[in-house]
């Protein structure tokens, strides 16, 4: 690696002097874990999704992870033992194993090698009589085909609940996801998302049965939540459980990064859009598939900028990974598909040969640097290492 040049991650968060000092602000309140900023949290994103339209059934549930908000969504609709689960296998693992928190089993598809969505035609080749539930992920932040998803769910009797963790603010005719007509959705804010609390996400539902479920689940099965008992008037220490729940609520130290990063999220968005666009034109002559647009219209978030080495390219995918590090520039693979990790191959008996558009995506791809913390030098410097390495 040059020692002229320091390596570029990845991945890095872009955190300002606001989110700085809403945190400060947070610490010094004296109320740490979930009380008034996470609410604030709440009623903001919702705001977010709805553009401020009148939408009061939009219900947003702050948690600890996207992981948590899926498990508590797939819990809230009653997923359990004997129920299967369809996803994609093009996933992280976190898509799935929450279905086996519950008890139940997943059913893995493959992808469209076109979108590397999951295919819409393979869910509903794979439903049988015990299929209660579709998660469908909208891959790098391209929007998932939904009224096709919804349509088969409707067909069936099927729930829907969207991973959503690389979808903010992709749109769908125009629709923001979470906006749509699934059961629940959930996104992440993880530290390398569109926006970030640092660990956290947001279950999204407009059924009021569901959010009255995964509020009570969230935080132990309790019937009244922390900041309600402790800030109130009179005497008011006593609670129930009324379910054995989880410890998954999002805190205030971490809302109050969200509330700043939201806010910023359209600039954001704009310079992730820039970015890409800018890779799009420097890249397409060369032997690489870059990665889908969204249609006309509609917003892709670019959460991830995956290109695929073409048939023609003489450069195999981990060669060219290991060539990025050497130019100092820190590249991912999103994803080792499920049905090659151990756990998932063995317990379903899966094979490549059964997902083989997720099969040869993985073996050819490799998700490059976009995030908004990027200067215009490091954005050529991963475009002049991308042309150099695939012309080689």
């Amino acid at each position: 690696m040059s020692t002229e040049q320091a390596f570029l991650p990845f991945a890095l968060p872009e955190i300002g002097e606001e989110e700085i000092a809403e945190v400060v602000n947070t610490l010094k309140s004296g109320w740490v874990t979930t009380g008034p900023k996470a609410k604030q949290f709440e009623a903001a994103f919702a705001a977010f999704l709805t553009q401020n339209a009148e939408d009061s059934q939009l219900e947003c549930i702050a948690v600890n992870s996207a992981t948590a908000g899926l498990h508590l969504a797939l819990e809230a609709l009653g997923i359990g033992p004997g129920d299967e689960v369809i996803t994609t296998t093009h996933t992280f693992t976190a898509t799935a194993e929450v279905v086996r928190y519950l008890g139940a089993d997943v059913v893995l598809v493959d992808i469209d090698p076109a979108t590397l969505n999951i295919d819409v035609a393979a869910i509903e080749a794979a439903i049988t009589p015990r299929t209660k539930a579709i998660v469908p992920v909208h891959y790098a932040g391209l929007a998932v085909d939904m009224l096709a998803v919804l349509d088969i769910a409707r067909k069936h009797g099927l729930r829907v609940v969207e991973d959503a963790a690389h979808a903010l603010p992709t749109t769908l005719e125009k629709e923001l996801i979470g906006t749509l007509g699934s059961d629940a959705t959930v996104f992440s804010f993880y530290a390398n998302k569109t926006m970030t609390t640092g660990e956290g996400g947001m279950l999204v539902t407009r059924h009021a049965e569901l959010a009255k479920r995964a509020k009570v689940m969230r935080l132990h099965g309790m019937n009244r939540d922390a900041f309600d008992r402790f800030t109130a008037k009179v005497p008011s220490w006593y609670y129930e459980i009324v379910a054995p729940g989880f410890k998954y609520n999002l805190t205030d130290i971490a809302a109050a990064l969200g509330l700043h990063q939201l806010k910023r999220l359209p600039a954001f968005q704009l310079r992730r859009e820039q970015i890409a666009a800018a890779y799009d034109a420097a890249f397409a002559d060369l032997p690489l598939i870059l990665p889908p647009q969204a249609p006309e219209g509609d917003t892709h978030s670019w959460h991830l900028y995956v290109l695929r080495l073409a048939d023609d390219c003489a450069v195999e995918r981990d060669v060219f990974i290991e060539r990025m590090y050497a130019k100092g520039i820190g590249c991912s693979v999103h994803y080792i598909p499920l049905h090659l990790h151990p756990y998932w191959r063995d317990r379903y008996g899966l094979t490549p040969e059964q997902f083989p558009h997720s099969q040869k995506a993985y073996e050819r791809m490799l998700s490059i640097p976009l995030y908004t913390a990027m200067t215009d030098a490091d954005v050529q410097r991963v475009i002049a290492a991308v042309r150099e390495i695939a012309l080689s």
